[in-house]
């Protein structure tokens, strides 16, 4: 054998040994990597949960992605989660934040719905005041009031006294499964004190009419409609006959002038 074939030998050997050192480099670097820097545990939700639903362990799950998608307001663990009241639907796949959470601390769970300086106050409807049942939990409606003016007469006057209230329940049922109208015996509304004052007020004076608002409208102040201005004073011909005005003629003769609006007579006078 030719000392030639001996170094191709030589170095294929010294090549293939390098090779295999350098991915078993490799090969230990990206199992015994750290966990990447960009990257990050953050909680999503496996299913739809609902409005006013309690998060179960069974509905999120943890996942890693990239820092800068992930707002600062998200849960980095499922238990963090587990146990918060839901007070906005969260589809299938969606950040779980605690913007649309809220804490479940003890009785019902549509008190943990309420923000810490509102009130609910359920007003009792039917299907012409519950917008034939078409009101659902998270939606936005105005009420409406109608009071008698005179006793004993059908003269009355409506007015909206408070706007863009947030519905939290329908009856005793805060979800939002339902598709299909409903005729419900009360509704849930969330208000401040003062909004409450003023609602209960109303209840005791008249009838109460929920007005449903499109989600995109956030006006909280609709326009004040003008009173009609009154009709500008005309000067009107007068249908009586104006009395005649008479003047004495001061000429030789016995005849006096009459005057009748615009019109002038001379009368003789024997």
């Amino acid at each position: 054998m030719s000392s030639r074939t001996l170094t191709l030998i030589g170095v294929s050997l010294a090549m293939g040994l390098g090779a295999a050192w350098m991915a078993d480099s490799w090969l230990s670097a990206r199992l015994n990597a750290s966990p990447d820097d960009h990257l990050r545990n953050v909680v999503v939700a496996t299913v739809e949960i609902p409005f006013g639903q309690m998060v179960e362990a069974q509905q999120v799950t943890t996942v890693r992605m990239p820092m800068d998608t992930i707002p600062d307001d998200a849960f980095d663990s499922s238990d963090k989660a587990v146990g918060k009241i839901a007070t906005f639907d969260i589809l299938r796949g969606d950040i779980v934040r605690g913007a649309r959470l809220s804490d479940h601390l003890g009785g019902s769970t549509l008190a943990s719905l309420i923000d810490p300086d509102k009130r609910a106050i359920s007003v009792r409807v039917d299907d012409v005041v519950g917008v034939g049942g078409f009101l659902l939990p998270g939606n936005r409606v105005d009420v409406l009031a109608t009071k008698t003016t005179n006793a004993g007469s059908n003269n009355a006057t409506s007015r909206t006294i408070l706007e863009n209230l947030r519905v939290l329940a329908v009856d005793q049922t805060a979800g939002t499964d339902k598709t299909q109208p409903v005729v419900v015996r009360a509704v849930t509304l969330e208000m401040s004190a003062a909004e409450a004052e003023a609602l209960v007020t109303a209840q005791t004076e008249g009838k109460l009419q929920l007005a449903l608002r499109n989600p995109l409208n956030l006006e909280k102040k609709s326009p004040a409609v003008a009173p009609a201005a009154p009709a500008p004073a005309m000067a009107m011909a007068t249908t009586e006959t104006p009395k005649p005005v008479v003047q004495r003629s001061n000429g030789g003769g016995g005849g006096i002038t009459v005057i009748r609006g615009i019109e002038a007579k001379v009368v003789n006078i024997r």
